[in-house]
């Protein structure tokens, strides 16, 4: 059930500035007692005035919790789109859309160098469901058209910046392919993050995230997150329904794919508790000034690695060495903080991940600490002997906000 009312669930603030709105959408002072942070609601279930008389829409938390839904709305707000989503994890989050999408017999387009847990869930598990995919070089709108199977093709999955390879895609040429083939484009902007891109502006869909990565942004939390567009969420622009791909209503019935994921997120139940979501939220707020620094450093990390002699590439679009510099320009507001480089030998890549110190060799990324690993053994490992294997010489640093002398001279010592 959708929450009838929420502190700040549904004040507009779709006027204000990117930070603003990650500040107060969804997250006005409790009516009650003034508080300015939204509580965590540490119950399971809600009292009803009579059978089915829901105090604001509230009856099971697994269905609807107060603190998730300030999430919800504040991610929404964020991302520009009119329905937000919150999930246990990032996978849970991909999990639950393409479920909502995707059907036996059905087709979807991926990159050709896609984060190895998402191929994992569409190779492995949406593949004995009888699911099939193309990796395609999503860089290249014409390949993406030929990868597109006619009435089979129900969704065009895209990570820009890629996770490792740091590949650019245009977000608005694909959506014009996806929607041309009556497919949904899907965006995941864990990298980017809504503050430095917003998807659905450029003619997106669906945008996913991991929220432990950036959005968290303190690797203290996982959590992963939907927020559909206007296109998908309500309606049309004169408000029909806009059906799913194939013409297929969402299992309760709904026609929009706000419809289909509502039904699958409650369906499943893999949702964030309220504590994560609380956590989450937390970070969500300071965003925008941990991208500045995330941006600054990362530059001064890539320039440095760029002249370096034991570097035989870097890939960080905001080289202008970097095939997509110019296209990241374009749809970016900044690029990132994530640097990929390779050192000639997987011997002088695991040489270097295992000599920093202030970064910290583990998976994941997006936090204020700066991490290194090595993505063949670490976290593309489960892509190895396919078309997606990485290169085994390939490092991959998330550079925190450090001092950026620090994470320079760290990687000069690793690198002697």
């Amino acid at each position: 059930m959708t929450p009838e009312t929420s502190p700040g669930a549904h004040d507009d603030w779709s006027g204000s500035g990117f930070a603003t709105r990650a500040i107060h959408a969804g997250q006005d002072p409790d009516p009650t007692t003034g508080a300015v942070v939204p509580p965590i609601y540490a119950t399971s279930t809600f009292k009803q005035d009579g059978v089915g008389g829901l105090r604001g829409g509230y009856e099971y938390s697994r269905s609807a919790n107060p603190t998730r839904t300030a999430l919800e709305a504040a991610l929404a707000a964020a991302e520009g789109g009119t329905a937000g989503f919150a999930f246990a994890s990032g996978l849970a989050a991909e999990d639950a859309l393409l479920r909502a999408v995707l059907r036996p017999g059905d087709h979807v387009v991926i990159p050709d160098d896609a984060y190895g847990g998402t191929y994992r869930l569409v190779a492995r598990v949406f593949g004995a469901w009888g699911v099939e995919h193309t990796a395609a070089d999503l860089s290249d709108v014409e390949a993406v058209r030929a990868a597109v199977q006619p009435g089979r093709t129900r969704a065009i999955w895209v990570e820009t910046p890629t996770n490792p390879l740091l590949g650019i895609s245009d977000i608005g040429a694909l959506a014009e392919v996806a929607h041309a083939a009556d497919a949904l484009l899907v965006v995941d902007n864990t990298f980017a993050t809504p503050y430095l891109q917003t998807p659905l502006a450029l003619g997106a869909d669906v945008v996913v995230h991991s929220t432990t990565k950036y959005v968290g942004g303190h690797s203290d939390v996982v959590g992963g997150a939907l927020v559909v567009g206007p296109r998908v969420g309500h309606g049309g622009p004169a408000g029909e329904p806009v059906a799913l791909p194939g013409g297929r209503p969402a299992p309760d019935g709904g026609t929009s794919l706000a419809d289909a994921v509502r039904f699958h997120q409650n369906a499943s139940g893999a949702v964030a508790g309220p504590f994560d979501a609380w956590l989450t939220l937390r970070g969500l707020k300071t965003l925008a000034v941990r991208m500045d620094r995330h941006c600054a450093n990362g530059a001064a990390v890539a320039s440095f690695l760029e002249e370096h002699p034991r570097v035989t590439q870097v890939l960080y679009p905001g080289l202008e060495s970097h095939p997509g510099h110019e296209l990241a320009a374009r749809q970016m507001r900044g690029f990132g903080g994530m640097v990929s480089f390779r050192v000639g030998s997987e011997e002088a890549a695991l040489d270097v991940v295992g000599r920093t110190r202030v970064f910290t060799l583990a998976e994941s990324l997006g936090g204020v600490e700066s991490l290194i690993e090595h993505p063949g053994r670490m976290t593309h490992a489960s892509v190895a002997g396919s078309a997606l294997e990485v290169p085994d010489d390939l490092v991959r640093v998330s550079v925190g906000i450090e001092d950026a002398a620090d994470l320079l001279a760290d990687l000069d010592q690793a690198l002697a």
